[in-house]
């Protein structure tokens, strides 16, 4: 029997969990992320933590074919990161310091790349050998899948879609310092801004107008009420959305793009109204890709970074 390790490394916690190659989860576990003093318990705690729940399994580690860990930043051929400010890490070795300390092989990736191989193994787009994961959050996060393989580029930034200029037009700045962005328009907070800027000129009756801090659930819950403005931001945000993916499909023509994210608790109405506009917007055989909404949470991290283990 063979067995793979998963970590997902988040700024609060850290979860772990120790797979079958078939994908079937022995434990599952997650320690508090510690960030005090630049970071520098974080790994020494993450491999102890693996080490122990081994030893508790009585899995001897000639049997692990590795770990498999996301990282939220953009990691480095070598398996280094440069920079993760919400970790408080800048330049770190991850791969060569979690061997050292757990005498596994490790390969560490971008934690939403992570993600997608996650879904595309065990989730929403089981089945399928390529696939784009997007994930609609406090931000626009992306993961793509081809031939069962991340594309994480020559600087660790492939997937990242959230950054993708969509308005040129655009006067607010994004996070990243451009304006324009994908994520200003896709993102919960996307949503909920373009909501309040119609706002501003809608002057017919809208149930918006009478919550105190419009959110993208209340867009979204109004737009499956039939309201006219909630109806109108979810069309607009939605199309923006596909376009973008318009994009994305025609260079890597995925069989699938799997939604995840606070945003995606919507439903259907996001994935049949993306997928709407999309096929407006591609030719072909791209008109066939399936838009599906993530299925294992928050979990989706183990998973992939079980798969990557297994199948590097």
């Amino acid at each position: 029997m063979k067995y793979a390790v998963g970590v997902d490394l988040g700024g609060t916690t850290t979860k772990m969990g120790i797979f079958t190659e078939e994908g079937k989860v022995i434990t599952k576990w997650e320690i508090k992320t510690r960030k005090n003093d630049g970071g520098i318990y974080i790994l020494p705690d993450i491999a102890a933590s693996v080490n122990k729940a081994l030893e508790k399994q009585k899995i001897d580690k000639a049997q692990v074919t590795g770990i498999g860990m996301g990282v939220p930043g953009a990691i480095k051929p070598d398996g280094s990161v440069h920079s993760c400010v919400n970790l408080g890490w800048g330049k770190v070795m991850v791969k060569e310091e979690m061997e050292k300390l757990t005498s596994l092989i490790v390969h560490p990736a971008n934690d939403a790349n992570i993600a997608a191989l996650g879904e595309m193994w065990q989730g929403g787009g089981k089945g399928c050998e390529n696939a784009v994961m997007v994930t609609l959050g406090t931000g626009v996060g992306g993961g793509i899948i081809v031939d069962g393989k991340i594309v994480s580029g020559t600087y660790g930034f492939g997937g990242e879609i959230g950054h993708m200029k969509m308005n040129f037009e655009e006067k607010e700045v994004c996070g990243c310092g451009k304006t324009g962005c994908l994520e200003q328009y896709a993102s919960a907070t996307g949503v909920a801004r373009m909501a309040k800027r119609m706002l501003h000129t809608y002057e017919k009756p809208t149930v918006l107008r009478n919550t105190d801090r419009v959110t993208a659930k209340d867009v979204f819950d109004a737009a499956k009420a039939g309201d006219e403005l909630g109806l109108k931001v979810v069309e607009d945000v939605c199309r923006i959305l596909a376009l973008s993916l318009s994009y994305v499909g025609c260079v890597c023509d995925p069989e699938a793009f799997i939604i995840g994210g606070g945003v995606s608790k919507a439903g259907s109405i996001l994935t049949d109204t993306v997928g709407r506009y999309y096929k407006d917007f591609v030719f072909g055989d791209l008109k066939k890709a399936r838009f599906v909404l993530a299925t294992l949470g928050n979990d989706a991290g183990i998973y992939g970074g079980a798969r990557l283990a297994l199948s590097v």
